[in-house]
């Protein structure tokens, strides 16, 4: 069976006062994709059916199932009726401590205790970037959402996708990919970062959305030490990009931009210094 496309078009009726007019829309799709590791489901996220390996892959590193490509023995996708498999097989070693950590998360219905691992793993413990990443100018953060603008064909379709970019100095936006959850789109670059041999120390992640607690854990975990988006952050995220010592850029509309931590990353203009 082969995938959905990742939009159609579907008919529907404008109206504005004292008239109507039937138009055609391209809506993106969303198809449930299922993380298969080792023969057992590990989660299922509803995302647009487009770079799923990329997804696969992103989604394994971010979530520290795996810590590198090769940790992947394989991966296909399958599509099914409702949706579609990624089915991945680990190596070895990564697989028993996968089938441990599902282990760790199993017990009685009805226990109180039970969810304890799954909020300290939304709190979790992350890396330190301090040292880490590139020095940009202004005027490279503060033109980072527009040089996104560039690639997405699906938004310009559909006008209903987020999208994740990764900036390197000198270059603007190199590598982007486009979903309809803003964690799914950064997944997606991640792991087509990671397959094209990119590394994300290099540069910066820019972002169609707001910074939430998931998006800052996500481009630690990648290793990029500056996040450039295009709305705010919440409190939380900022706490964490905080202590992780990432570089976090919000309100990056094309004139300027809030930088909130870490500015050691901002290279300091002529005229700044004058």
């Amino acid at each position: 069976m082969d995938l959905p496309q990742p939009f159609g078009a579907t008919d529907a009726t404008h109206h504005r006062p004292g008239s109507s007019v039937a138009v055609t829309r391209a809506l993106p799709e969303e198809t449930a994709i299922a993380m298969v590791y080792d023969g057992s489901t590990h989660a299922v996220m509803m995302a647009t059916p487009a770079d799923v390996e990329d997804f696969a892959m992103g989604f394994s590193l971010t979530e520290g199932i795996v810590t590198g490509t090769a940790q992947i023995a394989s991966c296909d996708v399958i599509a099914h009726e409702k949706g579609i498999e990624a089915q991945m097989w680990l190596a070895e070693d990564r697989g028993a401590q996968l089938a441990a950590r599902r282990r760790s998360l199993a017990g009685p219905v009805g226990c109180g205790l039970c969810g304890i691992d799954s909020i300290e793993a939304a709190v979790r413990s992350l890396p330190s970037l301090a040292g880490a990443g590139p020095a940009l100018s202004v005027q490279e953060i503060a033109a980072a959402t527009d040089s996104l603008r560039g690639w997405q064909p699906l938004h310009d379709r559909t006008r209903a996708v987020h999208a994740a970019g990764f900036l390197l100095p000198g270059q603007g936006v190199v590598l982007a990919r486009e979903d309809v959850g803003r964690h799914n789109a950064l997944d997606k670059l991640i792991g087509a970062m990671a397959r094209q041999g990119i590394d994300p120390a290099q540069g910066a992640i820019v972002l169609t959305s707001r910074v939430s607690t998931e998006m800052v854990q996500k481009c630690v975990m990648a290793g990029c030490a500056i996040l450039i988006a295009v709305s705010a952050p919440t409190r939380h995220a900022l706490r964490l990009a905080e202590g992780a010592g990432l570089t976090l850029a919000a309100f990056a509309r094309g004139e300027g931009f809030d930088l909130f931590c870490h500015p050691q990353r901002l290279r300091a203009e002529v005229s700044d210094v004058a």
